[in-house]
């Protein structure tokens, strides 16, 4: 049969798959938002506050300062700035939070990036009313894969499970507390 075209060998299937993949991995991700670029900026700025032992408000100012006056260096995001902002004012509460959850671990033996995910997270689902708890958790996990081991996109995943049970309750207790008070009338 002259005419026939030949039947493919498994070698030649598997080069068309390959051919009609990707070059790279992250072409098959979704894009990336400005939003989730601004979590990952603020999870940079609070692990490198904590490797250098400072303030990470003041890390922000001085990064907004320098991106001010350096055209090369990148503008802070504002919701990178209410993200390390919100940390870094609710630092205690957040960190009493996640080591509530953790299970055998402390704060101090998590991966230093892991703790800095896990604090943005948690800040978003207490405070970010605008951020569906849903999409808080999947950020974290998200900047898990792209940032830390292996194992931590499963473990923070684990713990915000967690978390996210009483963040409603936590959301409405602020909530009620920024609320004036009514007078009764007379």
């Amino acid at each position: 049969m002259a005419g026939a075209p030949a039947a493919l060998t498994q070698n030649d299937r598997d080069d068309v798959t390959v051919a009609e993949q990707p070059a790279d991995k992250k072409s098959t991700f979704k894009k990336l938002g400005a939003r989730h670029k601004a979590r990952r900026r603020a999870v940079d700025l609070l692990f490198e506050a904590e490797a250098r032992d400072v303030d990470a408000a003041d890390l922000l100012d001085e990064r907004v300062d320098l991106a001010a006056k350096d055209q090369t260096v990148a503008p802070v995001h504002a919701y990178t700035r209410t993200l390390v902002e919100g940390v870094a004012d609710d630092l205690d509460r957040v960190d009493g939070t996640i080591e509530s959850y953790l299970q055998d671990w402390t704060l101090s033996r998590l991966p230093a990036v892991d703790r800095a995910i896990l604090r943005i997270a948690v800040w978003e689902l207490f405070h970010a009313n605008d951020v569906p708890p849903v999409v808080a958790v999947d950020e974290a996990v998200e900047l898990a894969k792209e940032l830390s081991t292996d194992d931590s996109p499963s473990f923070i995943n684990g713990v915000l499970g967690q978390v996210v049970l009483v963040a409603p309750q936590v959301r409405a207790a602020a909530a009620a507390t920024r609320a004036p008070r009514q007078e009764p009338e007379a």
